[in-house]
């Protein structure tokens, strides 16, 4: 045999690259189904806040008292309140602003969970003082001293950054400030869990500062469990900032947020019951699709569940 032959016979390299850790991820939440539906209704509901004013175009603040307390019609699709007040326009411009806070908030406490969740899991002499601090928000009767909050802070701010402004940043401290301690605790469980491993113990014996080993290995190690607590941070948002909202602590009347709409219409709900109908659907299906969307995110990110 020649070495043309040889040569001509010899095996080629595979040059098709291999698949990204995106594009598994991306198939694990495929293949959730539940996870699938809530990315639709999520999707679609944000798209319907921040694009449907474009579509249907009546100011959600706009008065006339002829239409009022209608049931939904081809005019106003969602029916009026008691000043005649389109229900879509409002459950669209309420949506915009309990998103909002769901998000802010999440990205507060998600901070503040996950700082102190892995300062607690990497640092020994931190870990005592931290989780003794998590276990004393865990024991506070959280809606009570939301409560008592908002009624010591909430003229403060309005007078100094404007009602709806100066409500909207109590709202999402107040929130974030009380949401983080299953965050942390997951995280810290996680953190204990990847610093025993030989990556870090080489990374220690290599002179590594510490701050580098915590973002370099910890943080990436440990990003599915913050990811998964994101999700539900934004449920667990929305629900809060609803429940102060339908206690007429929240955001002004005239500043409509889905828990204020429920609010307002509980004592219409004989009268014209699709003004409790259509927000409480909106927070239950964003709610139960982000919940959803947790489920399929921690399936996926879980490598025990990726198929080979």
């Amino acid at each position: 045999m020649t070495d043309a032959t040889v040569t001509s016979s010899a095996p080629v390299a595979a040059s098709t690259p291999s698949r990204s850790a995106f594009a598994d991820i991306w198939k694990q939440f495929r293949a959730h189904k539940g996870g699938v539906a809530g990315l639709v209704v999520f999707t679609f509901i944000v798209l319907a806040v921040y694009v449907g004013p474009y579509i249907h175009r009546v100011a959600p603040n706009q008065i006339n008292i002829r239409d009022k307390n209608q049931w939904p019609s081809l005019a106003h699709p969602f029916g009026t309140d008691n000043l005649g007040k389109d229900m879509l326009a409002q459950v669209l411009a309420g949506g915009r602003i309990s998103l909002a806070v769901g998000i802010t908030a999440m990205l507060l406490a998600l901070f503040l969970g996950t700082l102190v969740g892995v300062l607690s899991g990497y640092f020994r002499r931190l870990d005592g003082p931290l989780m003794r601090l998590t276990d004393l928000f865990l024991a506070l009767p959280l809606l009570p001293l939301l409560l008592v909050i908002l009624l010591l802070f909430r003229d403060t701010l309005r007078s100094a950054f404007g009602p709806e402004t100066g409500i909207f940043i109590l709202i999402v401290v107040v929130i974030g400030i009380t949401s983080w301690m299953h965050t942390a605790r997951i995280v810290r469980g996680d953190v204990l869990a990847v610093k025993s491993q030989e990556f870090v113990l080489a990374a220690k014996s290599s002179g590594m500062r510490e701050y580098r080993i915590v973002l370099k290995h910890i943080l990436p190690n440990v990003l599915s469990s913050i990811m998964v607590s994101a999700t539900l941070g934004i449920a667990s948002a929305i629900i809060t900032e609803s429940s102060l909202s339908f206690l007429g602590l929240g955001f002004p009347s005239d500043f409509p947020t889905w828990g204020r709409l429920l609010f307002d219409g509980a004592n219409f709900l004989q009268l014209t019951p699709s003004r409790v109908l259509w927000p409480g659907l909106a927070i239950s299906l964003t709610v139960l699709s982000v919940n959803y969307m947790g489920d399929a995110i921690r399936d996926a990110l879980d490598p025990r569940a990726v198929k080979r």
